[in-house]
């Protein structure tokens, strides 16, 4: 089994997955791409969205950034079918966030003219260079790609952060300084301090995950 997969079921997944019934026809999501991207960018760049130092970028992912996601899938496929659509949902939902688990995209800005150079130098990436920091406790990240069906999704890598409930109320405290930091043998940087509108929607996610638990122990 892959990690994604052990994981989520270690952990539980509790946030509801998207169903087909969540997407808009091909047709009608065409005609109002705009207006969904120009949301989605907004919605990305003001509560998902926090870089690390000059090459690197984490955007966490929830039921709202991958509805976008899929509904892109469905628009450069061309997929109409129900079957082809849920196909594409089986993968998507394992990256929903769970009721003590944060799921993100790590992002590796390369310059393309030295590709090969600056690639080398992320050939050791591993989970626990990279650490959510509230506070003075320290949350190393696992990182669960790259594998060809993760790097098909369209980024290299994805993380997850697993949220226990010291650190979970520690997180909602927002008088603790929070952020990100990586460290390798060649690239040390730390994430600007998290604001209190990204930490709560991060809070929204787990807040919402466990409602979704209850309605399925329901």
């Amino acid at each position: 089994m892959g990690a994604l997969g052990s994981i989520g079921e270690f952990h539980g997944w509790s946030m509801l997955p998207l169903t087909v019934d969540d997407l808009l026809p091909l047709e009608e999501y065409v005609a109002r791409r705009k207006e969904f991207f120009d949301a989605h960018r907004r919605y990305v760049d003001r509560y998902r969205r926090i870089r690390i130092g000059p090459k690197l970028t984490l955007i966490f992912e929830n039921r709202q950034t991958l509805w976008f996601r899929v509904q892109e899938v469905m628009r450069i496929a061309r997929l109409a079918s129900d079957p082809e659509v849920q196909a594409e949902l089986n993968l998507y939902n394992r990256l929903l966030p769970s009721r003590n688990l944060f799921q993100a995209a790590l992002l590796i800005e390369i310059d393309s003219a030295k590709f090969g150079s600056e690639m080398s130098s992320w050939n050791t990436l591993a989970g626990n260079q990279l650490a959510l920091h509230v506070g003075t406790s320290v949350t190393p990240a696992r990182l669960v790609t790259s594998r060809p069906e993760d790097r098909a999704i369209g980024t290299a890598h994805w993380v997850q952060f697993i949220i226990g409930p010291d650190v979970r109320k520690q997180f909602a405290n927002f008088n603790l300084r929070t952020y990100f930091r990586f460290e390798n043998e060649t690239y040390q940087h730390s994430s600007p301090l998290l604001g209190d509108e990204f930490r709560q929607n991060l809070i929204d996610d787990l807040v919402l995950s466990d409602r979704d638990n209850e309605k399925r122990a329901g």
